[in-house]
């Protein structure tokens, strides 16, 4: 009895002390197995450790690829351009004993602090270099100069025992106080576009309605000329009748002015006229007192006389002269009657306007 109660709390210790010194490493993670601050073994493979217990202790790190957001930069390219740049990184712990005496207690925290220090440096430098321009860090070189900007990093990342696996810019963008600049910019050069094409669109405009206006005024011009061809040619025709019908019968031709003098004058309203008892306006009205032999006793008889018509070669030869020009046409045929056929036309307006006072008869309405 008094041997197991010595026994048991040497048993309970001795359990303690060897739990105490058997650490499990995870195969995510790498320790470290320290002894009065100092490193005295490097676990990298997983599985089962030992450590003297209460003298050594185990420090872990992650074995696995650890990402870094840095903070939002401006940089200035060759062309003068600010930009401001994201970017992040992905790295990992390759040495572990490195990484203890670069960093010390501080860890994880104070690593990411420092390489990002290292990665702000690079963007700089690499962004800023010569020939590189704001266009170029936007084009498809943006590659390249993150390849570089890894490169350079993972360089400067080796002391602190850290690979940087990779390094990307997430964003590159305007600073906001050149925004509304670049917008302004961009706005006016487009408005600049719309006015020229504008500008073409209305000189095309122009172009084709000069045609069309041209177009129309030669129309109407050759739609006139044909017009005054026609109607001198008409003309001539009528005058060549008239001349023809005058040389038939001169009788019947003033009698047939007289009739268009009386439809002109009592026309509408017009239907007062003052004049001489002696006016020779109405004088085919007195057909009862007309001599025999002349037209107007030829009318009161009942006998018109025969009118010459102009037989088809004389139409043939007619025609022939008509489509002569209008200013080779004689004046002797295009001229009137003569004046003492066209009975009484100015007297009537005379008389009309200015009757005499012995002269007056009453108006019948």
């Amino acid at each position: 009895m008094r041997k197991t109660t010595y026994l048991l709390p040497v048993f309970v210790v001795a359990i303690v002390v060897l739990l105490s010194s058997i650490f499990v490493v995870d195969e995510r993670e790498k320790a470290l197995v320290l002894q009065f601050g100092q490193i005295r073994a490097v676990e990298e493979e997983p599985g089962l450790a030992f450590k003297i217990p209460l003298i050594q202790e185990v420090v872990r790190y992650d074995d696995r690829i650890l990402s870094l957001d840095t903070e939002t930069i401006e940089v200035t390219p060759s062309d003068d351009r600010r930009l401001v740049v994201d970017a992040f990184a992905r790295y990992r712990i390759a040495d572990v004993v490195q990484f203890r005496q670069a960093v010390g207690v501080g860890g994880i925290r104070v690593a990411e602090d420092r390489l990002s220090g290292i990665l702000n440096a690079q963007i700089r430098e690499v962004l800023g270099a010569d020939q590189v321009t704001s266009d170029r860090i936007l084009s498809e070189d943006r590659r390249d100069l993150m390849i570089r900007i890894r490169d350079s990093a993972r360089e400067e990342a080796q002391s602190l025992g850290l690979d940087v696996v990779d390094v990307r810019l997430k964003q590159t963008n305007l600073p906001a106080q050149n925004l509304e600049a670049t917008f302004a910019r961009m706005r006016a050069e487009r408005e600049r576009e719309a006015a020229d094409e504008i500008a073409r669109g209305n000189e095309a405009a122009q172009r084709v309605r000069a045609l069309a206006d041209r177009t129309v005024v030669e129309t109407l011009s050759e739609a006139d000329r044909e017009a005054n061809v026609i109607r001198g040619e008409a003309d001539a025709e009528r005058n060549n009748i008239f001349a023809r019908a005058y040389g038939a019968d001169p009788e019947f031709f003033a009698f047939y002015r007289s009739l268009q003098a009386y439809e002109q004058s009592l026309r509408g309203g017009n239907s007062t006229m003052v004049m001489t008892p002696d006016s020779q306006f109405f004088e085919y009205f007195k057909s009862e007192t007309a001599p025999e032999g002349t037209f107007a006793g030829n009318v009161a008889a009942g006998q018109l006389p025969p009118v010459d018509l102009p037989d088809a070669q004389s139409a043939q030869e007619t025609e022939a002269e008509v489509t002569a020009p209008e200013d080779t046409v004689p004046d002797a045929v295009i001229e009137p009657a003569p004046e003492a056929t066209d009975p009484g036309a100015d007297t009537v307006d005379q008389d009309a306007t200015t009757p005499d006072a012995d002269d007056t008869a009453p108006a019948d309405n």
